[in-house]
């Protein structure tokens, strides 16, 4: 017998772990499987935009959150995120793999520093979680559901001077559909998201002039991305944190190795 839809979205007594999930992206797939009934665990660098986004979660239901300082490209970090993890919650069913950087630098005045900074973060640190998740998720026996952010940038490039950044969802993209492979037999299905254009503050903090190398007119990058996009508009947190509950429930039963794109209809163009 089917399940009915209460059922299939239901999270209750699942335990996820959202990386970068504080504010942005992060904070809108946390708080909607929080609401469809999961223990979330907040691992984010800043402690107290972790700190207040937990006790937010945990003031609409009682000691259902948790929150822990962690940068994604430190394993020592991501030993201690599943430390805490386990010893508060005892088990981990989904890990959403949200963390990332964006600086915005054209090739020309990219050092390698800033390349592998954003690859260590926003691909080594997919690894490193996913490597340590998904052992503790086969060890617990039950399957799990592990959700990758990537990028529209996955599939085609948005703007100059992301070069870093697109490299690491193109990687990020191919890491996906391999480990869905390998984890398959553990009942571990594996996905990815692709936002497009998304109202968050790390996108408030790219477009601020003061902050951008010289010669980068980002408004007229901006304006030239909306125009291409149907729904002439840029994406809000929830609308990805709807699709992440989608793939994390059993809403998406038979789906491993896809990648969802969330973009407003910008690839269109």
């Amino acid at each position: 017998m089917n399940k009915p839809l209460s059922q299939l979205i239901s999270l209750e007594n699942k335990v996820a772990i959202v990386t970068g999930g504080a504010v942005g992206i992060g904070q809108g797939i946390a708080e909607r499987l929080h609401e469809a009934g999961a223990k979330i665990v907040i691992a984010d660098m800043n402690q107290q935009n972790a700190d207040s986004e937990a006790s937010k979660l945990n003031n609409l239901r009682a000691d259902s959150a948790l929150s822990v300082v962690t940068d994604v490209s430190s394993k020592t970090d991501i030993d201690n995120l599943l430390s805490k993890t386990l010893e508060k919650f005892g088990k981990i069913d989904i890990l959403v793999n949200n963390a990332g950087i964006f600086p915005s630098q054209p090739l020309s005045v990219m050092e390698e520093a800033d390349f592998m900074k954003v690859i260590d973060v926003n691909l080594r640190g997919v690894f490193l979680t996913t490597k340590a998740v998904s052992k503790q998720m086969i060890t617990q026996g039950n399957g799990g559901r592990i959700i990758n952010v990537t990028s529209i940038d996955a599939l085609h490039p948005s703007m100059v001077g992301l070069a870093h950044y697109d490299s690491s969802k193109h990687g990020v993209w191919g890491f996906t559909k391999n480990v869905a492979i390998e984890l398959a037999e553990n009942k571990i299905w594996v996905n990815a998201i692709a936002p497009g254009g998304i109202s968050t503050p790390g996108v408030a903090t790219m477009q601020d002039p003061s902050k951008l190398p010289p010669g980068i007119d980002m408004k007229a990058i901006t304006d030239a991305f909306l125009a291409k996009i149907p729904m002439h508009r840029m994406g809000e947190p929830d609308e990805i944190g709807k699709v992440a509950l989608f793939l994390a429930s059993d809403l998406s039963s038979y789906m491993t190795g896809s990648q969802i794109v969330v973009d407003g209809g910008a690839l269109l163009g």
